[in-house]
């Protein structure tokens, strides 16, 4: 794709990555196929294609407008369209950049604007979150149906007990939301984790992964919290830390991105560089360890797993879950059309919440339809998400592990 990028960016980092980006695009259109959004609305300003040149004409320094701005919001950054792109166009970085010059250039509405930073200010602090969250879970029983639905439900949680100090270490990340709605999940796999000898640590100072404001039209925000993540972990990574462990793949996409919102600082670059070496995703780590051999299961029980797109398209870790799940004696059923995304997407059920239901929809009935006891998924986002429609339990796919590990102990 020929490109003549406006003076203003032309030479900066972040100018000269969007040029290299959009000289891959051969504007083929195999990412549409493949895109949920366009699935759905049939615009082509909805795929992959036709947002790439909204963005290269806001980056010519062409007039954008609300419309520009609403189908760049429409997209969910699922990457569907990345693992499909024969040329290996980074879109996801490409957004990023279209959506920082869009967003600063035309501002939002007033309660849009309010509603993105109340969501900032409460995801963003755990302590208030958990604290809004029991209060809605007290008073669920007397919320209308749909709301109702929204409130995650309240989890009993058995009590942590690792054995001993093991010499082998990683950082765990808690997560901002995942700590309080669905605390179960980081003590299973402290359980897990302790039963193969290693000793997850726990870093106070690191809240969230920055993920909730990059989405939230706060990128300044997010570059000062991942700068904060970087200085909190900084001081354990020499000192016989493996890894830094993330349970839910959209934080740990994130993580492996830092250095794309850190191009124009050479101190955190390096810094970021070697943090994106040390991240794996939980399944990265227990498949290495070959779980299987040091435990015999048996829990003959029907699962569906819904990959979330940050694990299949971003991260690209298919199959290990699945493995993981099938070693421990869970029959894992076939989904229709697996890679398209539940429409969770970080806070786009919030934001766009009309596309949102009607993937969830379409999501929930591929994997009902084999009448699974289970649905798991490797996402605290998703899993939030797809309980809202569906009486089948929904959880992280640790917990099914943990749960085989105890009953075989």
């Amino acid at each position: 794709m020929q490109t003549r990028l406006a003076d203003y960016i032309k030479q900066t980092e972040t100018g000269k990555q969007a040029d290299e980006i959009l000289r891959r695009c051969v504007h083929c259109g195999f990412c549409n196929a493949t895109c949920p959004t366009y699935q759905i609305t049939g615009d082509e300003l909805d795929g992959p294609r036709g947002r790439i040149y909204l963005i290269k004409q806001a980056l010519e320094g062409e007039q954008v407008s609300k419309k520009t701005q609403l189908h760049l919001d429409r997209c969910l950054q699922c990457r569907a369209c990345e693992t499909t792109c024969p040329s290996g166009v980074r879109y996801s970085t490409l957004l990023r950049v279209g959506q920082k010059i869009i967003n600063k250039k035309l501002g939002r509405p007033v309660f849009a604007k309010a509603i993105r930073k109340l969501l900032c200010f409460v995801l963003l602090r755990p302590d208030l979150f958990k604290y809004l969250l029991k209060t809605g879970q007290f008073f669920k029983p007397l919320l209308p149906g749909r709301l109702a639905n929204k409130i995650p439900r309240k989890q009993n949680i058995k009590t942590v007990t690792p054995t001993i100090k093991h010499k082998r270490n990683v950082i765990l990340l808690d997560g901002c939301v995942q700590q309080s709605a669905t605390p179960a999940t980081n003590a299973a796999t402290i359980r897990v984790l302790d039963h193969l000898g290693i000793r997850a640590v726990r870093v106070p100072g690191v809240k969230c992964c920055a993920a909730i404001p990059a989405h939230l039209d706060a990128p300044d925000q997010a570059r000062l919290m991942i700068k904060q993540n970087i200085d909190a972990w900084w001081p354990l990574i020499d000192e016989n830390t493996e890894v830094i462990l993330s349970t839910a793949s959209g934080c740990g996409l994130m993580i492996s991105e830092y250095t794309d919102y850190l191009v124009d600082d050479s101190e955190y670059l390096k810094k970021a560089k070697k943090i994106k070496l040390l991240t794996k995703d939980l399944s990265e780590i227990l498949a290495k360890e070959n779980i299987s051999k040091t435990i015999t299961f048996r829990k003959n029980k029907s699962v569906s797993y819904h990959a979330p797109c940050t694990q299949q398209h971003g991260l690209v870790i298919n199959g290990l879950v699945e493995s993981l799940l099938k070693a421990a004696g869970y029959t894992l059923t076939t989904i229709q059309d697996g890679h398209l995304c539940c429409g969770s997407a970080g806070t786009y059920s919030i934001t766009q919440p009309v596309l949102s239901q009607t993937l969830l929809k379409n999501k929930i009935k591929n994997l009902v339809e084999p009448q699974p006891a289970v649905i798991a998924t490797a996402n605290i986002g998703c899993q939030l998400h797809l309980q809202t429609a569906t009486n089948i339990p929904v959880m992280h796919w640790i917990m099914l592990v943990d749960s085989a590990l105890s009953n075989q102990a």
